[in-house]
């Protein structure tokens, strides 16, 4: 998926289109009284300020290991992302329901509609391009897969939110222009309030993918399976082990994994040799995977391990 770096790219150039589009937006809101605008320009500045987050999160989570937290900061980056998909729940998709519901209630003409129109179409430019930029990255990093199947399983929320946040977007600002065109057409005020509570769903179900993907992250989510298999046939290729039996493993953040291995040794192996080959083989394994930051082997026969497995399933551990 996306490294740590080209996510950031996305991010700023997000984070500055947005915020010249927010204040743009609230400019018009002010001069036209359009409900469908100050949900615009709200979500612009819940966009801005979830940006700022995850740049927060990207430099919490590169933070060294110390003697509180052995295992370092990296899940500071999930915590951050499920604030995020929080923030454009509540305040963007809260806002906007509370504009759209208000106006709804008591409609108020829009006045200078051609000033929306005008605003709408630069903040559809900007949030293009920072779509556009986004998108390309996301695609550079998922390979093959589809879209949705990349975003369940990358491992790295910010190259997906971005995304889906300018998605979100563009398609609100679709809908506040229509909304706007036809208050102002039909003469009917309380169909842009209708085009701001629309707004709000649409920002509703966007939080609530992100919400989902990052909760599963920051509970701790395995690596993939290439990674998993990858471990256990270097394990049973190191000499003196019999048997590699299962590895565990849990994403601390994009770049840092932390694995657990199950393994058998040679019954004639003492305690040195042992020592010898679990080095060799963690020098091995981070050659090739320098994403795993921790690595636990723990000595197990086969049957042991599958009798704890079983037992483990059986409890629901």
């Amino acid at each position: 998926m996306a490294t740590n770096s080209s996510s950031k790219n996305v991010i700023y150039a997000a984070l500055g289109g947005n915020l010249l589009v927010a204040v743009t937006k609230f400019i018009a809101a002010l001069i036209t009284g359009s409900s469908s605008m100050i949900s615009e320009a709200v979500h612009s500045l819940v966009d801005t300020g979830n940006e700022t987050l995850l740049l927060y999160g990207y430099s919490r989570a590169s933070l060294r290991p110390d003697a509180h937290h052995p295992l370092g900061y990296g899940r500071e980056l999930y915590f951050w992302s499920f604030i995020v998909a929080l923030l454009l729940f509540a305040l963007g998709a809260g806002v906007s329901f509370y504009e759209g519901i208000l106006h709804v209630a008591a409609p108020t003409r829009i006045e200078n509609a051609s000033v929306n129109y005008i605003v709408l179409s630069c903040s559809f430019l900007f949030e293009g391009v920072s779509w556009w930029i986004a998108l390309k990255s996301f695609r550079a990093s998922k390979g093959s897969m589809p879209y949705l199947e990349a975003i369940t399983m990358s491992k790295n929320p910010p190259s997906f939110m971005v995304l889906l946040e300018d998605t979100a977007a563009l398609i609100g600002i679709v809908i506040a222009a229509a909304g706007i065109w036809a208050a102002d057409h039909f003469g009917i005020p309380a169909i842009d309030g209708g085009a701001s509570i629309l707004i709000g769903t649409v920002l509703a179900v966007t939080a609530a993918l992100l919400a989902r993907e990052s909760k599963g992250l920051l509970i701790g989510e395995r690596a993939s399976e290439a990674i998993n298999s990858s471990v256990l046939s270097l394990a049973e290729s190191q000499p003196g082990v019999e048997g590699a039996n299962g590895v565990i493993t849990v994403h601390l953040s994009p770049d840092q994994i932390v694995a657990t291995l199950s393994l058998e040794f040679a019954d004639d192996l003492r305690t040195p040799q042992i020592e010898e080959c679990v080095t060799e083989l963690e020098r091995r394994i981070r050659e090739k995977h320098p994403q795993i930051v921790s690595l636990f082997v723990k000595p197990q026969t086969r049957r042991m391990f599958e009798a704890l497995q079983k037992q483990r399933y059986m409890s629901g551990l």
